[in-house]
């Protein structure tokens, strides 16, 4: 009878030494075969396992490029697991482990995003269960990967709502913790953000609903955050191991985790699985190890050929046009982020006028108005005095809220009550102080009992009564029936006496009578 053939060691199962040695003296004979490559599998999970469990802040920099040696594209599941066990297991190392997490994701950026949608997710299913320890650990880590620029903000101002929505005494604690861990990353990047959190612990407070020791902690984060964060700083110098500019930062949506949009956390790559082709993945990411650890093997002079007849490539690629709008959707992003975290109008307009280029305007002027629109009608003198000043820098500013008028006032039937106000209210400030041209603006604007609906009228009110606060009726008398024919032919049509007496007759009755007299007087000459 044939000797049977050994098989390859399997996770937690035991196999005796003598039949291990013999299991890989036989995978050993076929590097491509299921057996040689459950092999290095197992290998590899301990191996990351063991660097990820020893790393601490003294030595994290001789144990990264011994896990960076390792074949992380393989065995990113099993590293990203490994960090979340570990953390979990130790919280006071969270800052280690989230250092090693951004290394590792500014060379290999998937696996900086797979860890957050694990994390995303872990923190989901314990905010719905109340398992409080697994939220503990898992906000804490979102925390510090937060401060090591691998989690976009956004994620940490949705975890920050998501906890404080419906205030209890386990969400509040966390969200305190939280706050404290990562409060002085936050401040530097969305101080107006941070303001209305505080805001909300603070009406928490006020309101006595949560438990005293609860309250306590809250009054304990408003100390902290009026010592500025002092002794929470959020990197520590050793750890601090990755430039600004390498590092790869994901925004991945809490909200995401449940829907149609629903994310994978890919608990596939956990498990082992033979490939077809794993003989050439090994060897591309030994291409890869060379180039991340600095060990790649050539001479200088043959680099300088490399990179020569690299440029002579380049010039014969093909321009590939990206059709998806990333770059307009991070646009976008940017500058709401930038008008959000800015402290007032001078200030955000500094910063913004830095982010856009030549021929990027007309987005501008679109992204402030509809951020307008978002706010109370209020808060709206913010958003004039920025575009105010965008429009002291360029006729480019000018022609893009232009634009921007004649939208809000078609799809004014579209757009709600709170809209309309603050929509009106941005482009009466534009107006008053002269930003835009009114001939230009208000030619659009018809006012006849055809022309107009319920919602343009609303629109036309709220634009109307504020420019007389602004300016004082006197003087907007002036400014729409004598300083420009196509403003008074606009507001006042003189083709019929219907269409003007019905423009006299809505002024009058939005408690602007002064405006009307001009055309009540040409009016009764007329008849």
């Amino acid at each position: 009878m044939a000797r049977p053939k050994p098989t390859a060691t399997c996770g937690s199962v035991y196999v005796p030494p003598p039949r291990a040695a013999a299991a890989a003296d036989y995978a050993a004979g076929d590097k491509a075969g299921p057996a040689y490559q459950r092999q290095t599998w197992d290998a590899l999970r301990r191996s990351i396992t063991g660097h990820v469990n020893k790393a601490t802040a003294a030595n994290i920099r001789h144990v990264l490029p011994e896990l960076l040696a390792e074949n992380l594209v393989r065995g990113r599941g099993l590293l990203c697991r490994s960090l979340l066990r570990s953390q979990a297991a130790c919280p006071a190392f969270t800052d280690v482990f989230a250092a090693v997490a951004a290394v590792v994701n500014s060379k290999i950026p998937d696996v900086g995003r797979l860890l957050l949608v694990r994390l995303v997710i872990r923190l989901r299913r314990a905010h719905a269960t109340g398992d409080k320890p697994q939220l503990v650990a898992a906000a804490r880590f979102v925390a510090h990967l937060v401060n090591q620029g691998v989690a976009h903000e956004l994620l940490a101002l949705e975890l920050l709502e998501m906890l404080l929505a419906e205030p209890t005494d386990d969400g509040v604690e966390v969200a305190v913790g939280f706050v404290t861990e990562c409060g002085a990353a936050l401040s530097e990047a969305c101080p107006r953000a941070v303001d209305a959190v505080f805001d909300q612990l603070r009406s928490i407070l006020v309101d006595g609903g949560v438990d005293k020791r609860v309250g306590f902690l809250i009054e304990g984060v408003f100390a902290v955050r009026r010592a500025r964060f002092r002794g929470h700083p959020p990197v520590r110098p050793e750890l601090d191991l990755v430039e600004h500019e390498d590092q790869f930062t994901h925004q991945v949506e809490i909200s995401l985790q449940t829907g149609h949009g629903r994310v994978d956390p890919e608990t596939h790559l956990d498990v082992f699985t033979s490939s077809a082709t794993f003989l050439q993945d090994e060897a591309a990411y030994d291409d890869l190890k060379r180039s991340m650890l600095g060990d790649d093997g050539h001479d200088d002079d043959e680099y300088d050929d490399e990179t020569d007849a690299e440029d002579g490539d380049e010039e014969h690629m093909d321009v590939i046009k990206d059709e998806t709008e990333t770059n307009l959707i991070g646009l976008r992003r940017t500058i709401y982020l930038t008008i959000m975290s800015s402290a007032g109008a001078e200030e955000a307009g500094h910063k913004l006028l830095s982010i856009v280029r030549p021929g990027q305007e007309a987005e501008l002027c679109a992204m402030i108005v509809e951020c307008c629109k978002q706010e109370r009608a209020s808060k709206t003198r913010f958003y004039g005095q920025l575009g105010q000043r965008l429009c002291c820098v360029g006729r480019g500013y000018q022609a893009g809220f232009k634009a921007c008028f004649a939208r809000c006032y078609e799809a004014a039937h579209r757009m709600g009550t709170d809209e309309l106000r603050s929509a009106a209210g941005f482009f009466a400030q534009l107006l008053a102080t002269d930003a835009v041209p009114w001939g230009g603006v208000l030619a659009g604007v018809r006012v006849t009992e055809e022309d107009t609906t319920s919602s343009s009228r609303i629109f036309i009110k709220t634009l109307f009564q504020d420019m007389a606060e602004q300016l004082g009726v006197r003087v907007l008398s002036r400014r729409m029936n004598d300083d420009d024919p196509v403003v008074r032919n606009a507001l006042f049509p003189r083709d019929s006496a219907k269409n003007a007496r019905f423009a006299i007759e809505f002024f009058r009755a939005i408690g602007l009578e002064g405006v009307t007299q001009p055309a009540r007087k040409l009016l009764l000459s007329c008849s």
